[in-house]
């Protein structure tokens, strides 16, 4: 973690050096980002509701899956880059230093203006919950947080086994993409527009609807279309785990089959 800091640190100085490129460049990020959830309000002016949920809880669930996803990306969005300094040889630098390879790799040119991301979806969360119905306990109260932090675990998960296949595949950032840019689109919509097939794949092979599909149905008073009981929607912070788990052995085991390119 201390190499981790040393670099992101380093990166943040150069990235402060100018101030106003970096705040038009956060503020352009959650404005792209955001153009994701005007279209979806753009549809819900021709339609009352979606799979049964009404924009607030479409906002419920496009924020909380925007904001976790956005806090995975912050800290450990370059891993994508992985299969470029396989091909070029510049992995081999990394190696000979006294850091481990994946925190060089995840702090790699850090880029802060992520943080968009992260502040548009938090945004829409708030304005979610504002408008939502919900009869709080305790439970749902500590499950909001706790459900962005373990689906950002998740992510970040998804993030380190996909640049472990990349010392297979050499070049499938876009593998790893189509499972957290493209599981975090699909967690915007509720999972009732979904065959049953797909929810089985993201809840027992790929849990990604731990990162906020369970939790919020449990928040929303709304039963799971697969019939899971009401407490595995607080199991997001243990499925991190034992996820993240696989994923490293995965790390590990791509980092010592490397073969230098010999540049």
């Amino acid at each position: 973690m201390r190499g981790y800091r040393l670099i992101v640190g380093m990166w943040i100085r150069s990235t402060m050096t100018y101030r106003a490129s970096f705040v038009l460049s956060t503020v352009g990020n959650a404005a792209i980002t955001l153009l994701d959830f005007v279209a979806i309000t753009v549809m819900f002016s021709h339609v009352d509701a979606l799979g049964g949920f009404t924009l607030p809880e479409i906002g419920f669930l496009y924020g909380s899956c925007s904001a976790s996803l956005g806090l995975a990306d912050l800290f450990l969005g370059n891993t994508d880059r992985i299969g470029a300094r396989i091909r070029d040889g510049s992995l081999d630098t990394m190696l000979v230093r006294p850091v481990p390879v994946l925190a060089q790799v995840a702090a790699d040119r850090f880029a802060l203006r992520r943080l968009g991301r992260v502040t548009q979806g938090l945004g829409v969360l708030a304005w979610a919950l504002s408008l939502l119905d919900v009869q709080w306990t305790v439970g749902k109260v500590l499950l909001v947080p706790v459900m962005l932090l373990a689906g950002a675990g998740i992510f970040a998960a998804v993030m380190v086994a996909g640049a472990a296949f990349q010392f297979v595949a050499g070049d499938a950032a876009e593998v790893q993409n189509s499972f957290t840019y493209g599981g975090a689109t699909m967690l915007q919509y509720p999972p009732a527009v979904f065959a049953k097939d797909l929810l089985r794949g993201v809840t027992f092979i790929v849990p990604l609807a731990f990162v906020n599909w369970l939790p919020a149905l449990y928040v929303l008073g709304r039963p799971d279309p697969l019939g899971l009981p009401g407490w595995a929607a607080f199991l997001s912070p243990l499925v991190a785990l034992v996820v993240f788990l696989p994923a490293s052995l995965a790390w590990r085991a791509g980092v010592r089959s490397y073969r230098s390119t010999g540049s």
